[in-house]
Formats: C-alpha cells, sequence, structure tokens
C-alpha cells in the first residue's frame, strides 16, 4: 500500500518557523521525485517546491525562494519543508506529491499551516 503522511503543519504568528515532514511507504522512495504543494480556501492548488530523486537538484516558487528549503533523507524515505519567516499569505493545506518514472503520481492526504496573528 502507497502511503505518503504529512506531519509538522501547525498554527503559529507571523516569522515564525516551522518544518514539515512527509514519510513515504509502499513505494522505491529514491526513483521519485518529490513535491511540496499547498491550497488555501478558494485558491487552486500550486507548486511550491521541488526536489529530484537524489536531492542534487532543487528549485522554488518566487513566493517562497529564500524562506522555504526543501530536503530529503532517502533512507528514511522522507521529504522535509523547511518554513521560515512565515506570512498569513502562506495560509494553506500543505501537501507532499511523488512522481515516478512514467509520470504516476502519488499524493498524502495535507497538512495545515495557518499563520495568524
Amino acid at each position: 500500500q502507497v502511503l505518503l503522511v504529512e506531519s509538522g503543519g501547525g498554527l503559529v504568528q507571523p516569522g515564525a518557523s516551522l518544518r514539515l515532514s512527509c514519510v513515504a511507504s509502499g513505494f522505491t522512495f529514491t526513483i521519485y521525485n518529490m513535491r511540496w504543494y499547498r491550497q488555501a480556501p478558494g485558491k487552486e492548488r500550486e507548486l511550491v517546491a521541488f526536489i529530484s530523486k537524489l536531492g542534487g537538484i532543487t528549485d522554488y516558487a518566487d513566493s517562497v525562494k529564500g524562506r522555504f528549503t526543501i530536503s530529503r533523507d532517502n533512507p528514511r524515505n522522507t521529504v522535509y519543508l523547511q518554513m521560515n519567516s512565515l506570512k498569513p499569505e502562506d495560509t494553506a493545506v500543505y501537501y507532499c506529491n511523488a512522481q515516478g518514472p512514467t509520470n504516476h503520481q502519488y499524493w498524502g492526504q495535507g497538512t495545515q499551516v495557518t499563520v495568524s496573528s
């Protein structure tokens, strides 16, 4: 059974930090590119960050560059999203995504991040 389980979301004040984790199981993690997406209420899901299979390539949405860092620990089948200097506009449900060699995809259930004073 394929699972992507996100954790680490919560309610924080502007300027705070959070680290999201996504633990994968049921597939060969090391041959999958990983992404974090987010979806705010009333908005479309948007790509936040990308990391390649071995972690050598990363990319970010302009809105989070310099504040968010994606990383992965392949022996632990885990991808992370370190989020610093959080803003209210970062409020969304964050989803972990795995894309395989034939472009099939798996999704996690999402974790809520709320940035509010």
